[in-house]
């Protein structure tokens, strides 16, 4: 319970603790950053790690003088990039050794094939799209490596995606984090980032469980 209260304090509050991080290691901030947002979007087991607040909350503070907000955007979007295709070559290797039986009621390779021509034929609009989507980002370029989308294909969406993501929250704070009204209530738009973050994936559930 402690530590759900100590991450749920971490997300809530991005500002003062980037703003302590930032005083206390000063331009190794953009290298905790870098390994922040790769290990959200390349390591399947940490998709609960801070994305799109994180990254809004870093634009911000970027405007104020803390960070310069050309190399912080060039960063995020490598370590975006590069940790998308290290969950795509982790899927890709895992997958074939994993579907492997034709009897089994949930590895087996009739679904692998599915996942093939799933992502054959919607791949880039699912890598782009899973990009604003907390939890699924991680595990969309994984299951593209299981289906073994191709790979070309893979590097351009995840390219694009990359570049939306990030471009979008980091300028996004960058150029509205320090409105007075969102600066006074920043606990606030960090919480309703979080919940329109979650929100398509949330209506989706509830209309597939509707069904």
């Amino acid at each position: 319970m402690e530590l759900l209260a100590a991450l749920v304090d971490i997300v809530l509050h991005l500002d003062r603790h980037l703003v302590m991080l930032i005083q206390e290691y000063g331009s190794w901030i953009y290298l905790i950053l870098f390994l922040i947002v790769f290990c959200e979007t390349g390591l399947v087991v940490t998709p609960f790690l801070p994305g799109d607040s994180l990254l809004f909350v870093a634009g911000t503070l970027a405007a104020a003088g803390a960070m310069q907000v050309e190399w912080l955007a060039a960063l995020l979007m490598i370590a975006s990039f590069s940790g998308d295709n290290t969950n795509y070559w982790i899927g890709r290797y895992i997958g074939p050794k994993v579907f492997t039986r034709n009897d089994s009621r949930l590895l087996n390779r009739t679904y692998l094939e599915k996942t093939h021509a799933f992502y054959e034929r919607h791949g880039g609009k699912t890598i782009i799209l899973a990009r604003f989507l907390p939890i699924i980002r991680t595990f969309a370029p994984f299951v593209a490596g299981i289906g073994r989308m191709t790979y070309r294909q893979f590097l351009l969406f995840s390219a694009l995606g990359s570049t939306f993501w990030i471009g979008f929250f980091v300028i996004g704070g960058y150029f509205f984090g320090n409105i007075p009204v969102v600066k006074q209530n920043l606990t606030l738009v960090i919480v309703g980032i979080i919940f329109l973050s979650v929100l398509p994936g949330a209506i989706e559930y509830l209309r597939q469980r509707g069904r």
